[in-house]
């Protein structure tokens, strides 16, 4: 068997076919390579942040960088890419209440090095922070965190645009510049998923985004003029105040400072596909026909992003700051638009995407979690548990608790006590159960999506998606078909005389070979339309 059965099946039925690499496995499908090399710290472009004012600073130039993860050893250079933003609620590790919000957080970390071991390209990129979850005032909630959520699209066309450039300039990273995947977990999918589809300045001005302090001259809580155009190609800048009360020019504009810095000019922001770990958009009417393929995953009860039309609240006061709408909405939208490759993803079959059918409703391209219901007993400083929203995440807890003290001044134990409420089971063993169903639904839809391998016929699909393992097997044979159920299957001997027969209704089988003598043998296994035929070796 040349992979865990888990990872057979996660190959699923590809109607574009397997691309045979010359390592072992499926390359982009399996890990066909054992290490990664890591390429930390690059600088990928270079704006203006608001996180200073958090502390406060004037808005200043931040540094944005990113992780890229290559396949050690790997001989191609026209590799794709997969970019991934981080989680942390657009505000720093500890200061967000939270262990995660970098692109260091473990689970980014894995599953880039989960994609470069498959031969892709994979990038973890940071993204500008700041918005003000704590502000009495409603119309600031929502104004600073849409605006948050607007430099992470524009953040993102910047990293898609220097993957571009450096594939134009020498490609040191090896990437082929027409297949790029975006995609992120909590806030960094609702950047992925904006990014995906909004594509008008005029669909940031709906009431929903205005605001109506004063009700004859709405303000837009993001004006392309001063936060830059949707892509962030153009220089900007915002007026600066008299703020000396006691000045002749108070509350006058006395000058302008730059607010958005253009990077990487003159390369495409397209992407493929997009996909979302428990993420949101800021409105449907962003999604049209012809937007790219999505994938989605969500807990069905996640309490701070919700899985259909819902608010979005601050986790600490349960303050409102807009409405939004989850991956089952959006999913749908992609359904009645018929915007994902449904034609290739229906041949996918596997046991993951049996399981995703059982709970998205028929919107092929979302995988809902049913996670536990919280315990209804407080931990030690009286808290209860909540609804999981992100069960693929984990850290290590004793450092976050000595930072999270250090930070918020809370007795020790706290942090880690807190930061478990919503992910009680919390472990590298369980964040990784999560993210096998995740790269095992997802991996497939991306590998047909970006048209990976060799176009082939049906039949050509069925014979090369059909295998038999051990080979030379004892006393047991499996025999799984990723694209057709079996219906018999017959053995025969190097005579033409048939030793073994079974009838059978499913895409595997093991089979009892303990009765056959060691030699060669022609198993022919049958399908409604196919018969396939393999040699074994009973040893």
């Amino acid at each position: 068997m040349k992979t865990t059965l888990q990872s057979v099946f996660t190959i699923a039925l590809l109607s574009l076919g397997l691309s045979v690499s010359a390592q072992k496995g499926n390359r982009y499908l399996d890990d066909v390579f054992s290490a990664v090399t890591v390429t930390s710290d690059v600088t990928y472009a270079t704006n203006i942040s608001i996180l200073p004012m958090l502390s406060g600073l004037p808005p200043g130039p931040a540094t944005l960088k990113c992780d890229i993860y290559e396949p050690d050893g790997d001989v191609l250079t026209n590799r794709p890419v997969i970019i991934l933003v981080h989680t942390g609620s657009f505000l720093p590790p500890i200061a967000n209440g939270q262990a995660t919000g970098s692109k260091t957080d473990l689970s980014i970390v894995e599953q880039c090095t989960r994609w470069a071991k498959k031969g892709y390209v994979a990038v973890a990129m940071e993204n500008r922070l700041g918005w003000n979850p704590t502000s009495t005032d409603q119309n600031v909630r929502t104004s600073t965190l849409l605006q948050a959520a607007y430099r992470g699209i524009q953040d993102a066309k910047a990293m898609v645009r220097y993957m571009r450039m450096t594939e134009a300039t020498g490609n040191p990273y090896g990437i082929d510049e027409s297949k790029i995947v975006l995609g992120g977990q909590g806030t960094g999918a609702y950047i992925s998923l904006g990014y995906a589809t909004l594509s008008e300045e005029s669909e940031l001005f709906l009431p929903k985004f205005l605001d109506f302090s004063d009700p004859a001259n709405p303000i837009p809580y993001v004006y392309p003029p001063v936060f830059g155009n949707i892509d962030g190609t153009d220089s900007t800048y915002a007026p600066v105040y008299d703020t000396d009360t006691t000045s002749a020019t108070y509350g006058q504009i006395i000058g302008q400072m730059p607010f958005n810095i253009p990077n990487n000019l003159g390369y495409s922001n397209d992407v493929n596909m997009v996909f979302n770990l428990g993420g949101a958009l800021a409105d449907i009417s962003w999604l049209e026909a012809g937007d790219v393929p999505m994938v989605s995953f969500h807990c069905e009860k996640d309490p701070y992003a919700p899985i259909d039309t819902g608010d979005v609240i601050v986790p600490t006061t349960g303050d409102f700051v807009v409405e939004v709408m989850g991956s089952r909405t959006v999913q749908a939208m992609q359904n009645t638009y018929n915007n994902n490759p449904y034609g290739a993803w229906d041949w996918i079959s596997d046991p993951i995407t049996t399981a995703a059918n059982i709970n998205n409703g028929g919107y092929d391209g979302l995988y809902v979690f049913k996670t536990p219901p919280p315990s209804t007993t407080p931990n030690a400083f009286g808290e209860l548990e909540e609804e999981q929203g992100s069960p693929w995440d984990w850290w290590d807890n004793a450092t976050y608790d000595a930072y999270f003290t250090g930070y918020h001044g809370t007795p020790a134990g706290y942090g880690a006590a807190n930061s478990l409420l919503g992910n009680p089971n919390m472990s590298a063993a369980n964040g990784n159960l999560y993210l096998d169903t995740i790269q095992g639904y997802l991996n497939p839809r991306m590998y047909l999506t970006l048209g990976l391998g060799t176009a082939l016929s049906v039949n050509e699909l069925i014979v090369q998606t059909t295998e038999i393992y051990p080979n030379p097997a004892n006393n047991v044979l499996n025999i799984v078909s990723y694209t057709v159920g079996i219906e018999n299957i017959y053995i025969y001997n190097t005579n033409g005389q048939l030793v073994l027969a079974n009838e059978v209704s499913a895409n595997q089988i093991r089979l009892n070979t303990s009765t056959l003598s060691k030699g060669v043998y022609i198993v022919d296994i049958k399908s409604k339309d196919t018969s396939i035929k393999r040699k074994l070796i009973i040893e």
